[in-house]
């Protein structure tokens, strides 16, 4: 697995490059926003782990646009010290796949470059996604956990499949009413909040982990283990 570090932060990069290369992956280290983006713009690579805040006027956030603006879906990782939900869902929207806070250990930054690279590359339609015993099958619009089946209206299938296909991750209000209702504007209604409530009792009562997890006044999150604050 080819392995693209952009970390302008010597010892830091050492300590990444190092985990990785003795996990057997094939790293390429680099320092630089501007030659990040030729590397990275110019090369087939599994996966990019990119530091947030890098010298001069190229920093993660532009590379990941301008990858994206190029059509490529190569999985990146952000590093940042800016830990703050607005800067992580900054990050997130910008085309991040996902997002890790500095400080942090090397088996979670592994852990988290092996979970991208098992997700299907982007553009590949989708069928079955799973999250712990969770399976949504949407060619069948088919639902089961434990493998019970769960019947949901269209509207719930919709909402389950967008909170999957963003498991670990922070899903907005304005994410939601745009991805599951069309709309470009708040209706300033608790359309979410019911949809939620009837979702969750379909999915999480009577089961266990918890997967549907409410962030307040952040939106919500689809996950196995419990979101911590910051998520």
């Amino acid at each position: 697995m080819r392995c693209l570090v952009i970390e302008d932060d010597i010892s830091t990069s050492r300590y990444i490059c190092n985990g990785l290369i003795q996990a057997g992956y094939d790293v390429t280290p680099c320092s630089s926003g501007f030659e990040a983006l030729r590397l990275a713009t110019g090369d087939a690579w599994d996966i990019v782990i990119l530091d947030r805040l890098l010298p001069g006027q190229m920093d993660g956030i532009s590379i990941v646009r301008k990858l994206r603006e190029q059509g490529k879906h190569t999985p990146v990782l952000i590093l940042s010290a800016l830990s703050s939900i607005d800067e992580r869902v900054r990050g997130l929207r910008s085309g991040c796949d996902d997002y890790l806070s500095k400080p942090f250990a090397f088996p979670e930054l592994l852990a988290r470059v092996e979970v991208l690279l098992r997700r299907p590359v982007a553009g590949a339609e989708v069928t079955q996604m799973q999250v712990a015993d969770l399976v949504l099958d949407k060619r069948n619009m088919r639902v089961t956990r434990n493998s019970r089946a769960i019947s949901l209206q269209p509207r719930e299938f919709r909402l389950l499949e967008y909170l999957m296909r963003h498991e670990g991750r922070v899903v907005t209000r304005t994410m939601l009413l745009e991805a599951v209702w069309d709309y470009h504007f708040d209706p300033q209604t608790n359309v979410i909040d019911v949809q939620i409530s009837r979702l969750r009792n379909k999915v999480d009562r009577g089961f266990t982990p918890v997967l549907i997890h409410t962030l307040r006044g952040t939106g919500y999150m689809l996950s196995a283990g419990m979101p911590t604050a910051d998520a």
